[in-house]
């Protein structure tokens, strides 16, 4: 009698043979999409954020006014510009939180892993014009620079009220408008490890670091350069 190995019954086989022909199916298909980008956005929307633990967001004289982005205005603009290999992509951004009366600035680095992919079928006409809707998946992780007032370029250490590690997941839904330009909305969320850097703070002063979580809505106007 036949083992299910060789008659192709077995589970695990079938499941590898559903995998390999997936990856081999999807080939055309990455193959045909942008293989290197670079990019340039421009976003405006709103932010928000929560000291979540260190010695200095859970003093009670420093409360609120140790968290970055908790204590930083919630109106947001800003830019990035970014390069993408396949799903490789890199990026640098620059966000400044506004009330009216007060600036805070971020500045951010980033790499990571962006997914794009269309929603709904498209027509042959959308495909030549580059049209059509999408959603956007990435994750990403990155350096950061937070200025608790407006910078002063060229920028130095003394204004620089806080750094930090951050780790970020996004998901966005957009239209192409066409072949260079997107329009859509993107909610990054993040995480992050952070050092005041005020005050005479050093980095080995663990008093002085904090973890925090951030999110934001975002509108985004994208233009695109494909090669």
């Amino acid at each position: 009698m036949a083992r299910p190995s060789e008659t192709g019954d077995n589970p695990r086989m079938r499941f590898a043979s559903i995998v390999v022909a997936a990856i081999v199916s999807s080939a055309p298909t990455v193959a045909s999409a942008d293989v290197f980008k670079l990019y340039a956005e421009g976003h405006a929307g709103g932010m928000g954020g929560k000291g979540t633990g260190g010695d200095i967001v859970d003093n009670p004289t420093t409360g609120l006014d140790a968290a970055f982005f908790e204590k930083a205005p919630h109106l947001a603009y800003g830019a990035l510009v970014g390069a993408k290999f396949l799903i490789v992509d890199a990026q640098i951004q620059h966000h400044q939180f506004t009330d009216g009366d007060r600036i805070a600035t971020w500045t951010q680095f980033a790499a990571g892993l962006d997914f794009e992919l269309p929603l709904g079928a498209q027509t042959p006409e959308e495909k030549k014009s580059g049209k059509g809707t999408y959603v956007g998946v990435g994750v990403h992780v990155g350096f950061g620079l937070g200025t608790g007032q407006q910078v002063s370029p060229p920028l130095s250490n003394d204004e620089i009220t806080d750094k930090g590690f951050l780790v970020e997941g996004k998901l966005g839904f957009g239209k192409h408008l066409n072949k260079v330009f997107d329009l859509g909305v993107v909610v990054p969320v993040s995480y992050g490890y952070f050092f005041k850097n005020t005050g005479g703070a050093v980095a080995n002063d663990v008093s002085t670091h904090y973890q925090s979580v951030q999110a934001a809505a975002l509108l985004v106007l994208r233009a695109n350069i494909r090669l």
